[in-house]
């Protein structure tokens, strides 16, 4: 049940945006729409997980080669998505990124 404003989790570690949030987290969080997650598998080489979408924002960790990372908008030559409903949440290139097979 929604009540009312709610505290805006760490956006690294939460797949919520204002305009866009998993679809795991309808029913908790109130944005205009939800995603449901397609799945990539990161390329070999791996890639930088940013904390935005630009190649001078913080690197929040490193995706490894074979990783699963769930894909939730792509904007230009971003892909925002998480590793998993609990986080990691950022942006990478969509170059690194391959469908599952």
């Amino acid at each position: 049940m929604l009540n009312g404003p709610v505290v805006r989790p760490d956006p690294s570690r939460l797949p919520l945006r204002g305009d866009l949030a998993h679809i795991g987290l309808a029913g908790k969080y109130f944005v205009p729409h939800y995603a449901v997650p397609q799945p990539r598998t990161v390329m070999p080489g791996g890639a930088p997980l940013l904390g935005a979408p630009q190649e001078d924002a913080k690197e929040l960790c490193t995706l490894m080669e074979g990783d699963s990372f769930e894909l939730l908008d792509i904007t230009g030559q971003w892909a925002w998505g998480c590793l998993s409903l609990e986080g990691p949440v950022g942006y990478v290139h969509v170059d690194r990124l391959e469908p599952v097979s």
